[in-house]
């Protein structure tokens, strides 16, 4: 089932329409910030199925180098042309916001608060939702896949909800599972940035495969 949410971007407002078959970026810009334009072109906005929206979730305060492998993530995600989706705030989000947006792609913060200008400044599109941490599931409802990297409990509950709904998580130095202390196998694991990326599209690509098998 589609979703709407409502945000503010770029000084304008912005109307969200996720669903399982595309997503919609409806937005009235009435003056953007030199340097923050999302594309050359007019003010309505279609981002359908052949971009692939891909989640990166993570610590507010990870170590440094964590925060350089997020960077690396999102830098790679824009490079093959993924959209970004997070929750918008600092640490993992925010590095690998700024990654992605130094590479040119386009970034949605899904925020916990009712304030857009939570979002850190690399977030394209800012949803508040005024949720809290139950906003954490429409960030992995968002996506197609899940990139976990390192991270504290609200990553780990971000995990959960994607393996419960079926979306694929790649971990980069996150969390692990075990079930009775044996080692369980629902999170694929990756060595570094571009085989966390890699891995996700490849993961993506079987589910929207598998979606649209399901629609014959």
């Amino acid at each position: 089932m589609d979703s709407l949410y409502q945000g503010v971007a770029l000084g304008g407002r912005c109307d969200v329409m996720i669903g399982q078959e595309n997503t919609q970026f409806a937005i009235a810009v009435p003056g953007r910030p030199k340097g923050h334009d999302i594309i050359n072109s007019p003010e309505r906005i279609s981002m359908t199925e052949d971009k692939i929206l891909i989640a990166v979730i993570g610590g507010g305060s990870p170590p440094t180098d964590t925060l350089n492998l997020a960077y690396m993530v999102g830098r790679e995600l824009s490079r093959r042309g993924a959209i970004l989706v997070c929750g918008g705030l600092k640490g993992v989000m925010e590095a690998a916001c700024r990654g992605a947006k130094e590479g040119g792609g386009l970034t949605v913060g899904i925020l916990p608060g009712s304030d857009p200008s939570e979002a850190n400044p690399y977030v394209d599109i800012p949803i508040s939702t005024g949720m809290g941490s139950a906003r954490n599931i429409i960030v992995v409802k968002s996506a197609k896949a899940v990139i976990a990297i390192n991270g504290a409990y609200g990553t780990l509950s971000e995990i959960g909800h994607a393996l419960g709904e079926g979306i694929p998580v790649i971990g980069l130095k996150t969390w692990g599972l075990s079930i009775d202390n044996h080692i369980h196998q629902a999170i694929i694991h990756a060595q570094d940035p571009i085989d966390a990326v890699g891995k996700a599209f490849t993961a993506a690509e079987a589910v929207r495969s598998a979606d649209d098998r399901g629609k014959h």
